[in-house]
């Protein structure tokens, strides 16, 4: 794969006062390390602060709001699964993160997109991944030749994953019906272990339904949404729940060493998926407003 040459000036890269390698993030220390002579620098705090910011606002994506992920940041779409990262210099990208197919596609100066607010840093070294993947490989006797060569050191990479969080506020107007239990004393007949015919008695439950409505109100804060659609939902929810109170204001040097995948979700398509979301919530708040012993739900309308 050939790398669009970027202007040396133009490419923001962490320099080892050193040795003059490049600088990567370490998840060790959350600094900035030297694979060659060890220097670390730590990463200065930005005083920024993650921010909360308002939908309908960011529904316009002006100028002002849109960026590069990093100064000099290159981008990579894979043909097979459709997946795109973008990189800093020196890092490549040789195969697909998401598919593993070669990326044939010349690398080119990232879009700008909707700048993250925020970044939650490696807590996992490679060494440590590494040592993770042949453990598990070790259990598995049968497992294929292309999956044992990601044990290798040089096939582990990090890829930060976009997700988006959503904040809001509902009113749910609900009508239904609220069923409760009563009961009453039948006789029956059998037959005992005898022959003989028994007259026993038994309850019998029934359930009276009463007309509900009403309006239940819920505050829903940081529902996370994942924006890619290159990684099956349910491997992204076995890694949760994700340690948002860890986020940091986002800075490129968080890049370094690393790839981030550029959001295939957009911000209205995944407020579709934090409405489902909350909904189940929302369904769980009308049933026990109604109360009783079971709930029929028939229409909840929800601002």
């Amino acid at each position: 794969m050939q790398e669009q040459t970027i202007p040396r000036e133009k490419v923001h890269r962490y320099r080892c006062p050193g040795c003059g390698a490049d600088l990567q993030f370490a998840p060790e220390g959350g600094c900035l390390t030297c694979p060659y002579c060890g220097h670390k620098e730590q990463i200065a705090p930005s005083g920024d602060k993650v921010e909360e910011r308002s939908y309908d606002e960011y529904l316009q994506l002006h100028a002002d709001r849109m960026g590069a992920l990093a100064e000099g940041a290159l981008e990579v779409g894979c043909q097979t699964c459709g997946a795109s990262v973008t990189f800093t210099p020196p890092q490549v990208a040789g195969e697909c993160d998401f598919c593993g197919s070669p990326l044939v596609a010349q690398a080119r100066s990232a879009d700008p997109m909707l700048a993250p607010e925020g970044v939650l840093p490696f807590r996992v070294t490679g060494d440590a991944a590494t040592d993770s993947i042949r453990k598990w490989l070790a259990s598995r006797w049968f497992a294929p030749n292309a999956l044992k060569k990601f044990a290798a050191q040089e096939a582990i990479g990090g890829v930060y994953i976009p997700f988006w969080t959503y904040d809001t506020y509902t009113v749910s107007r609900y009508t239904g019906e609220r069923g409760e239990h009563y009961y009453t004393t039948e006789t029956y007949t059998e037959q005992d272990d005898q022959g003989n015919t028994v007259t026993k008695t038994r309850e019998v439950q029934h359930t009276r339904w009463y007309p509900a409505s009403g309006t239940v109100e819920r505050w829903f804060d940081d529902i996370l949404v994942p924006a890619t659609k290159s990684l099956p939902p349910n491997r992204l929810a076995a890694l949760e729940p994700w340690d948002l109170a860890e986020l940091t204001a986002y800075d490129p040097a968080y890049l370094s060493g690393y790839k981030a995948q550029r959001y295939q979700v957009d911000l209205a398509e995944g407020f579709e998926v934090a409405k489902r979301q909350a909904a189940g919530v929302i369904d769980s708040d009308v049933r026990s407003r109604i109360g009783g012993d079971e709930q029929r739900v028939e229409a909840v309308s929800t601002n």
